[in-house]
């Protein structure tokens, strides 16, 4: 009998797990989200499921048949969505935005999950590479058709680093291929409206993670020279929140037909500063940068002169001189409506900005850590929702190594369970003192770490993402080994 075939009831394994009061993503989903009791249970199940087995498929995370088929049957579902999958997480980001002091930045990418099997139904156009598996016979590399889909996610972060939580995220797909270069002989792009083109995500996500807070000019959204759309720097005002983007447009500024690349050359400070950076291979190097800051009048393109009105805004210009070894230099003009005085000022808004690698690194665990485009779902819709499970978990593990970092003096339930620490002790520990105090969160974090390979040396810097995510995993492995025990015994 195959197994697509068995009837009846599901025989008992320790490793489905029934969410408990003491499970770590609790605090991520929200009831009624989807109108369906059933279906709230079965998020909070899967959830904590794709959560403790990191990296592996939905039947190695469901552990038996009938949990395999209800997470299909979940995915397939037409009410649930990857609005209601993320409504619990954005709500419990907007309150721990809300409990943290001062302001915090909200950074902005974009990201391509690439899928080259066949029979992925809705699956889009990403890009044409080409392959020089044919060169020998043909004499010219083979054009390959990429496809997959997009993703615009935006995560807000303290001024320390620590991530309170995504606040928006768009998916989407191409029919056709920008085309770009075509277009421009037929058209003036510039005349196009901003709905009509994939760079509209900017414009929603910037909104929808402004709008809940009570506060909007507490954030600062940040974005690299995708971000560059005048028409988001018009949106963030109207919604009465700031904004450091990364331009790459030689815009007009001022009243004298000048541009700003012009105008900088007389600017309103200068001056000399050394960068802490890293190269390529991860080891640091120091950039000597000049840094000049101007506030100008930034006007809209010629195309655009009626719609929106001239801007002032704040142009920064990071430059390093010479060629580094290991890295680029560093040649930044950024963008904003926050005022600049000093170069002190400039210095700290491009501090800020050297932050927006962060929700990179988030990208990396959903792709690596997660192992987002390797999942065998059949079709567009339940690969975003799927997508949109890991997107929660990925956080989860981005914001335990940073609140490592951050506060490793914080109580240890910030970030894990009571089962949790208590197999940690068992591990670390068996026979610890009488007069042992309670650990502090790092210690735990190392520990877990250590399972995935961190070694723990005394000059060894804090343990990162990847090691976290597989001492997860592992740890998750250890407690189903205990509980076993326990039913077994």
């Amino acid at each position: 009998m195959t197994v697509g075939k068995q009837r009846g009831k599901a025989p008992e394994n320790p490793r489905i797990n029934e969410v408990t009061d003491m499970s770590p993503m609790d605090g991520e989903t929200a009831e009624g989200g989807f109108g369906d009791a059933r279906l709230d249970r079965r998020f909070k199940t899967l959830l904590d499921s794709l959560f403790r087995c990191i990296g592996g498929s939905i039947p190695l995370a469901c552990q038996d048949w009938a949990a395999t088929k209800a997470a299909y049957r979940f995915f397939s579902n037409p009410r649930v969505s990857e609005e209601g999958i993320l409504a619990g997480h954005f709500e419990a980001s907007r309150v721990r935005e809300q409990a943290a002091a001062g302001p915090f930045l909200i950074m902005h990418d974009t990201t391509e999950f690439t899928y080259q099997r066949q029979g992925i139904t809705g699956m889009g156009l990403l890009k044409r590479a080409f392959a020089c598996r044919d060169f020998r016979k043909t004499g010219r590399p083979a054009c390959l058709t990429v496809r997959g889909m997009l993703m615009h996610s935006s995560m807000a972060f303290t001024l320390d680093g620590l991530p309170p939580g995504l606040t928006a995220i768009k998916f989407w797909t191409r029919s056709k291929f920008k085309g770009a270069a075509e277009l421009k002989r037929h058209v003036n792009t510039t005349r196009i409206p901003i709905r009509e083109k994939e760079s509209f995500c900017w414009l929603e996500n910037l909104r929808q993670s402004t709008r809940p807070l009570n506060d909007p000019g507490r954030c600062v959204h940040i974005g690299d020279r995708g971000s560059d759309i005048f028409e988001l720097f018009c949106a963030a005002q109207e919604e009465k929140t700031h904004f450091l983007f990364r331009t790459c447009v030689d815009r007009y500024a001022g009243g004298r037909g000048l541009t700003t690349a012009k105008e900088m050359e007389t600017p309103d400070g200068r001056g000399m500063r050394t960068l802490q950076l890293k190269t390529k291979d991860g080891k640091l190097s120091e950039a000597q940068v000049e840094i000049r800051y101007r506030r100008l009048r930034i006007l809209p393109p010629e195309g655009k002169k009626k719609r929106y009105p001239a801007l002032e805004l704040t142009v920064i210009h990071v430059m390093e001189n010479g060629e580094p070894e290991g890295r680029e230099p560093v040649k930044w003009r950024l963008l904003t409506d926050l005022p600049v005085t000093s170069v002190e000022e400039a210095l700290e808004k491009t501090g800020w900005y050297a932050l927006r690698w962060k929700i990179e690194i988030f990208h990396k665990i959903l792709k690596s850590g997660c192992k987002a485009e390797e999942s065998l779902l059949r079709s567009s819709e339940r690969l975003v929702k799927l997508i949109s499970v890991f997107c929660i978990v990925s956080w989860r593990v981005f914001r335990m190594t940073m609140l490592n970092r951050a506060v490793p003096d914080a109580p240890p339930d910030l970030a894990l369970t009571e089962d949790g620490c208590r197999a940690l002790d068992q591990l670390t520990n068996p026979d610890p003192p009488h007069d042992s105090g309670p650990h502090s969160m790092s210690h735990y974090l190392t520990a877990i770490a250590r399972l995935g390979g961190y070694l723990a040396r005394r000059r060894d810097p804090p343990p990162g993402n990847m090691v976290i995510w597989r001492g997860l995993r592992r740890l998750a492995d250890i407690m189903l080994g205990v509980q076993i025990q326990k039913t077994c015994g």
